[in-house]
Parts: structure tokens; sequence; C-alpha cells
């Protein structure tokens, strides 16, 4: 059974943020710092064009420093800069903001350029659902703005909020491709909650989630977190299947679906530890 997702206030709100986008300046995308891949929307650079772009990895606490040095060292490689940030706790905004004043200097420099007056640079965040754009905004603005919450689907209008007197943000709600053609990517999604709920079967995501954490665990400590909280059982000497199995009759009296909806929540909650599902490619 496929993973898709795409309700119709997404499909509404990005017919909206097409038309705003004429508008923009400066485009601050921000992604998962997890999944950093699973999580660029595939037409954004085409919506963006010649604007602006600044890119930003959220949930820094998520990853290990290693591992957010690989990821800056891979996106330099490839051109392009990146800026981690943990909105929750405001890390990394001063160096968004910059980047993005920057990306407006060069806009207004044009319009001088054109015998225009400057103006005010506007700007718009945008990603995936539950990557942290509210609260990346609130962190930009100094203040609590729009509603953030860390499930996916909060933000359903498109509004202008005004950071200071030299930029304009507009807040979009996530944004999805129609549809998941990279089911890998889809159960990435599903894992790190940036998709709706009703999408996916739970224990069919938690042996999913262990896979990749069996897989990635010969390059980095994906592992430590599992044996420190679950530490009776090891991951490296079963199958995915027979760990859930195992976990549920030893915690949860045998209740599978009970055992993979709290072995997600560990996981998104970070209590398995700074575990990455994404390395950059080699």
């Amino acid at each position: 059974m496929s993973i898709q997702w795409y309700p119709g206030h997404i499909a509404k709100a990005e017919k909206a943020l097409k038309e705003q986008l004429k508008r923009v300046d400066v485009v601050l995308e921000v992604r998962d710092a997890r999944i950093p891949l699973a999580t660029e929307h595939p037409q954004v650079k085409q919506w963006v064009g010649e604007k602006g772009r600044v890119l930003t990895l959220n949930r820094l606490d998520t990853i290990p420093p290693a591992v957010q040095q690989r990821w800056t060292e891979w996106f330099e490689s490839m051109g392009e800069p990146v800026y981690f940030t943990n909105a929750k706790l405001g890390k990394g905004i001063s160096g968004v903001t910059q980047a993005a004043q920057r990306a407006g200097e060069a806009m207004n420099q044009r319009r001088r350029d054109r015998g225009m007056l400057p103006r005010p640079v506007r700007a718009v965040v945008i990603g995936f659902p539950n990557v942290g754009k509210s609260a990346l905004i609130n962190r930009l603005l100094g203040r609590r703005v729009v509603e953030s919450a860390a499930r996916p689907g909060v933000t359903r209008q498109l509004r202008w909020v005004r950071i200071s007197e030299a930029i304009e943000l507009l807040d979009a709600p996530g944004i999805i491709p129609a549809k998941l053609e990279n089911q890998e990517d889809a159960l990435k999604l599903a894992i790190c909650d940036d998709i709706g709920e009703a999408s996916y079967d739970n224990q069919r995501v938690a042996v999913g989630l262990l896979e990749l954490l069996q897989h990635l665990s010969a390059e980095v400590d994906t592992l430590g977190g599992l044996r420190s909280r679950y530490g009776e059982l090891d991951l490296t000497q079963l199958s995915a299947e027979s760990y859930l199995a195992a976990l549920a009759e030893t915690r949860f009296l045998g209740d599978v679906e009970r055992t993979a909806r709290q072995l997600l929540a560990d996981f998104r909650k970070g209590l398995l530890g700074a575990v990455p599902l994404e390395l950059p490619p080699s």
C-alpha cells in the first residue's frame, strides 16, 4: 500500500502561493535536517527561478554535529550554502535573517539600477508540512505571531507579516507534491511526522524506521538510543519485524500497534537520540 497525502487545503494553498510568488523577492526554503533530500519539493527551484533563495535545514538538534558538517560540505560542493536552525530554541536564526537581507539588498540594487526606489524586501517561507516554518517565522519576528504546532497541517492560509522596516514575510501552508512518486521518501516523511497520519500504517512505518536505523548504523551511531531506551533487545541480531514484535511482547503486552506508535513517538520526540535518516550521497 503506497503512502499518499494531498489534502484539499494544500492544493488550494499551492495555487495561491504560485500567485504570490510573483510579488516575492526572496524564498526561504525550510527542510527537515533529518531528511534534507526527502523534504526537497521537486518544483521549488522552478517556482523560485531567478529570485534569491535561502536554504534552511531546521531541527538542528535532531542530528549529530558530524552529520551536520557532512551536509554543510555536500551542499557547498553543490554550490549551495545551507543554514542550520533550531527554530524551537532560536538557534541559527540570525544567519537566516542576514542571508535574506543580503538577497534583498541585491534586489534593491537592481531596482536602483533601473531608476526605481528601494522598498522592503518581500520574502516567503515555504517547505513541507511540519518542518518548522511557523516556528521559524515567530523567531524571525521575535514574537509569536503565527500558530505553530508539532503536527502537519496547522497553517492553512497565506498571510503577510512584517519582520522589520526592511523585510516582509509571507507565511504559507506546507506544500507537498500531488503524488509522492518516491515511496522511500514518503516513508521518511511519515516517520518524521511531516505528512498526515491518515496516509500511512503505523506498524509498516515503524518497521521502516527500524530498517533505516539498521542500514545507517554502518556509518553513524543510530542504535545507541534504542539500546539505552529498550536495552534488553539488540536490533543487530534481529530483523526489523522481529524486533518490533519482541518489543511489543516485553513492553506492551504483545500490542504491536501500540508499540509501533510508541516507537515513532519516541523517535519524533528525540528520545532515541540525535538520529539522521539520510546522509549525503557519496
